[in-house]
C-alpha cells in the first residue's frame, strides 16, 4: 500500500484497520483479518474474557504479527474508559489506545465532553490516544490540542453501513488538523472506503462492514483493495469536475481534408 503513516510511536503501511468482533467464528475472524492485510486490529477489552485460556477468546485468533489496539468500547464514563485504557497498556505493553466514551446507547454516538476529559487524563499519563468522536471539526481540533495521536471521526453511526454521510465535515477536519484522520464507523462496502480515502483520510477503521457481510473474507479483500485504490487516487490527484465534455485527444495539429 502506498507509503507509510504513524500513529504515535507506531508506524504502519496498511491503511485499513479492522475490528475483531461480530464474526460468526474465530476461524472466520482470523481469515478475514488476514485477508484485509491489516497490521492493526482493535480489541474491545470489556467484551473479552481476560481470565480464561487465550485460545477461547479473540486474542488467540489474531493474524501473526498484528499489533493489538485495545479500545474502551462499552464505556459510558470517563472513569471506566480511563481504567480500561490502563488495563490495555498492562496487557499489551504499549501506550496506543482507541478511546471511546459513549453518550447514547441507541446510536452509540460519543459523549464529546467526556471524551475530551478522558483524553486529557490519558495523554497526561503518556498514552497515545486515538479518540472516537463525531465528525465535528471543533472537537477534533480540541483533541489535537490536548495531544492526541490522531482523531477518529465517525462517518455514520456504528454498524449502520450508511457510508460517508457528511464529506464536507471530513474535508474541514482534514484541513484544520495536522494529526492523522482515521475514519471510524459507518463504512458499509468497498465504495464507501474508497470515498473516504479519496478525500485524503489517513486510514479507515471498520468492523461491521466486514464481519457482517455474507462472505466476510471476500469483503475483507474488497475493503483492502478499495482502501489501496482510494489512497492511490488521492495521491494521483483527480481531474477537475467540468460541466461540459473535454476531448480526450488534443485538437491541435489535426490534419484537414
Amino acid at each position: 500500500m502506498s507509503g507509510h503513516y504513524e500513529l504515535g510511536s507506531h508506524r504502519f503501511h496498511s491503511r485499513l484497520i479492522v475490528g475483531s468482533g461480530k464474526y460468526d467464528s474465530f476461524a472466520t475472524q482470523r481469515a478475514a483479518c488476514e485477508a484485509s492485510g491489516a497490521e492493526l486490529v482493535t480489541v474491545a477489552l470489556r467484551r473479552v474474557p481476560l481470565d480464561g485460556p487465550k485460545q477461547e477468546s479473540v486474542l488467540g485468533h489474531l493474524p501473526e504479527g498484528a499489533t493489538v489496539l485495545p479500545n474502551t468500547a462499552g464505556c459510558y464514563t470517563v472513569e471506566d474508559a480511563v481504567a480500561t485504557a490502563r488495563l490495555g497498556r498492562e496487557l499489551f505493553g504499549h501506550a496506543l489506545v482507541k478511546l471511546e466514551v459513549i453518550g447514547d446507547e441507541r446510536t452509540l454516538f460519543p459523549d464529546t465532553a467526556a471524551t475530551l476529559e478522558a483524553a486529557r487524563i490519558l495523554v497526561g499519563e503518556g498514552f497515545e490516544v486515538l479518540p472516537y468522536i463525531t465528525d465535528d471539526p471543533v472537537a477534533c481540533q480540541q483533541l489535537e490540542a490536548l495531544g492526541c495521536a490522531a482523531v477518529m471521526p465517525l462517518a455514520a453511526p456504528i454498524g449502520s453501513g450508511l457510508g460517508i454521510r457528511n464529506p464536507a465535515n471530513l474535508r474541514i477536519i482534514l484541513q484544520t488538523v495536522e494529526v492523522p484522520v482515521v475514519v471510524d464507523a459507518g463504512v458499509g462496502t468497498a465504495s464507501d472506503a474508497a470515498v473516504a480515502m479519496e478525500l485524503g483520510c489517513t486510514a479507515i477503521l471498520m468492523n461491521s462492514g466486514i464481519a457482517g457481510a455474507k462472505d466476510a473474507v471476500k469483503m475483507a479483500r474488497a475493503m483492502r483493495a478499495a482502501v489501496e485504490a482510494g489512497r492511490l487516487a488521492y495521491e494521483a490527484g483527480r481531474i477537475p469536475r467540468r460541466l461540459y465534455a473535454t476531448a480526450s485527444s488534443p485538437e491541435e495539429g489535426i490534419a484537414s481534408f
